[in-house]
């Protein structure tokens, strides 16, 4: 949620820090703005909506400034205009902050700076910062030659604010500084060739280098043209080393594709294929598994039950976990909401692991979730104490350093707000986890084991075959439905979660109300919402409930539903049932998800296409959501 950029080197900063902008649309965001700082001025411009409303603002007065600060805002506090856009100043226009995150003590500063004369222009809650700035500055003897006042300003400003933060702040009377904050929030920093850049996310900077550093909570840093310097909030000077990131510009180009969502849905063939990799190569004969997560032995000793904790298409991965977890290893294993968990957590119990799962590794609700369980669980007897474990996109994230286990998915940056690809990544892992359990615990036959990796090994092929023959198909298909009002989403089994993912898609980029239920539960309630007017989508897969589904969706047949199948090609039984059919590879009904989501994901893209909507963005939706 929201996007900052910073630069400060020789170069003219508007272009770089819209450049950088453009890489974070992704995030989501309703208004955007930039400030500079030239010849003793800071020049903030700002407006509402896309982008293209700010660069044709800018291009009526560009100026050559080497220095500046951008921002794109979702709102939290306040409504989604221009007087709410960031950057926000102090009341004499030296200072400006961009920010993301919440301040949650913003009301009793924004009274205190009002009874000593600051008069607020918005709602925001980020405008209390550069007058807190401002305030503390007036404490210090000017000197704009100091190379500590406006660093030593902010450092206490940000000790008096509450809440989940990331800044970067520029001033006229310091235009040789940018200051940027992370408490939080993610904050990178960029390291060029005589220059410097800051961004919440790293596609923002990869076009420029990919040296990178990124900041930890309660970390400030200062960048000058003569380098980068790192403290504390106590005002400690750290010794810090940048990395290299792998990351390249094109991996965030659209390379063809109309838009990032279908590029990454093809994509998917490519990322099962890493994970494979990945997962189950490489491993030492003596290994008492096939499996390669590079987890150690302890994690999974006397292990009794599983908690896993996550948010939207990250949730509905974890259903998925809990199945093959459940059903090749044994294990119980509960799935929860994180923002749910955070206020009613599980009583303790003994040899639990908890597993949080969040593409970004930023999620704010699956962070606080795992910070929880960490804390209640600390000074506990051995049995109790937190055995954590991340799944994510982004080891680098919040979650890799709050957590001392990680499985790194491996889809590569994913710009579509709605996650395709970084679900089969999470899917992946899933599988990979389930059967290193299942080894360790010998609740599988070695044969068996060999068996459901050999099946994973075809996976590429069978999306790529769907692929080919759903993309036209799923294409005619939307143009039937592109005025559709609601639509019924229903699978059982290990395929419920993918009538759940299906129906979150849909409703993500098409805004057509859709809803997943499980087969058995349509007579139970949902079936009253059936007429001609309400498509159902059902996604029957041979295996243990084959038979099942197919019995609910004659019910629905009924009641004059027309019934859209996900079915195996040349699947005789559902031609004769449903009204249209969305055909996949055969594969054995363990494995099936990976395959059933795919046309439920491009159905969603075509609709969405279909009706003129912005699918890489869609409105009110943030890529991660890092704020409660």
């Amino acid at each position: 949620m929201c996007g900052i950029v910073g630069y400060i080197g020789t170069q003219a900063a508007t272009d770089i820090l819209l450049a950088g902008l453009e890489k974070l649309e992704y995030r989501g965001y309703d208004s955007a703005g930039i400030a500079t700082v030239w010849e003793g001025e800071v020049n903030c411009v700002r407006a509402k909506g896309k982008l293209h409303n700010l660069r044709s603002k800018l291009e009526q007065m560009e100026t050559p400034a080497q220095i500046g600060i951008g921002h794109t805002r979702w709102a939290t506090h306040g409504k989604p205009e221009e007087y709410n856009a960031h950057p926000h100043m102090d009341n004499a226009m030296r200072v400006a902050v961009v920010q993301n995150g919440i301040i949650e003590n913003y009301r009793e500063l924004r009274e205190e700076l009002k009874a000593k004369g600051h008069v607020f222009r918005s709602e925001t809650d980020t405008e209390v910062i550069p007058h807190l700035i401002a305030e503390f500055l007036k404490t210090f003897p000017h000197s704009s030659g100091s190379s500590s006042i406006f660093l030593e300003a902010i450092r206490q400003a940000v000790n008096h604010l509450e809440g989940a933060f990331a800044l970067a702040v520029v001033s006229a009377d310091y235009p040789d500084e940018l200051i940027v904050v992370r408490q939080q929030a993610p904050l990178v920093i960029g390291f060029g060739q005589g220059e410097f850049f800051c961004a919440s996310d790293t596609p923002a900077i990869v076009a420029y280098t990919r040296a990178v550093l990124p900041l930890e909570n309660g970390e400030i840093a200062r960048l000058t043209p003569l380098g980068v310097e790192i403290y504390n909030f106590a005002g400690d000077r750290l010794k810090k080393q940048p990395r290299l990131l792998n990351l390249n510009p094109t991996m965030v180009e659209k390379q063809g594709f109309k838009h990032f969502m279908l590029k990454e849905i093809h994509e998917q063939p490519g990322v099962v294929r890493a994970s494979l990799e990945a997962y189950f190569n490489n491993v030492e004969e003596n290994q008492r598994s096939p499996i390669n997560l590079g987890l150690p032995e302890d994690l999974y000793t006397d292990l009794e039950q599983i908690h896993i904790v996550a948010c939207g298409t990250s949730w509905h991965a974890a259903l998925i976990g809990k199945y093959l977890i459940e059903q090749l290893a044994g294990i119980s294993t509960q799935v929860h909401y994180a923002s749910e968990y955070r206020y009613a957590p599980s009583p303790l119990t003994s040899n639990t692991l908890i597993i949080g799962v969040t593409q970004s590794g930023e999620t704010a609700d699956t962070l606080a979730a795992l910070a929880m369980e960490k804390e209640r669980r600390q000074g506990k007897e051995v049995k109790y104490q937190a055995r954590l474990l991340g799944i994510t996109n982004r080891p680098e994230s919040s979650l890799g350093h709050l957590v001392p286990h990680i499985v790194s998915t491996l889809a590569g940056i994913e710009i579509g707000v709605a996650a395709t690809k970084t679900f089969t990544a999470q899917l992946m892992a899933f599988y990979a986890l389930a059967l290193d359990l299942a080894a360790h615990r010998q609740t599988v036959s070695k044969d068996t084991l060999e068996k459901i990796i050999n099946g994973l090994r075809q996976i590429p092929k069978d999306i790529e075959s769907t692929l080919e023959s759903q993309e036209t198909l799923s294409e005619q298909l939307a143009h039937e439905f592109a005025e559709t009002q609601d639509f019924i989403f229903v699978g059982r089994g290990i395929n419920f979660p993918i009538a759940l993912e299906g129906a979150l898609k849909l409703k993500e980029i098409s805004y057509i109300h859709a809803e997943g239920y499980p087969a058995g539960e349509m007579k139970h309630g949902p079936i009253a919402l059936l007429d001609l007017k309400v498509p159902v989508v059902a996604i029957a897969i041979p295996g243990s409930v084959y038979e099942k589904v197919i019995s609910n969706a004659q019910e629905a047949k009924a009641r004059d539903s027309r019934l859209i199948g996900v079915t195996p090609v040349n699947d005789g039984e559902a031609a004769e049932i449903f009204n249209d059919l969305l055909p996949v590879s055969y594969v054995e009904e363990l494995l099936s998800p990976l395959v059933t989501v795919v046309p439920l994901q491009l159905l969603a893209y075509h609709i969405a296409a279909r009706r003129g909507l912005d699918v890489d963005q869609p409105r009110n939706l943030a890529k991660s959501v890092t704020v409660e």
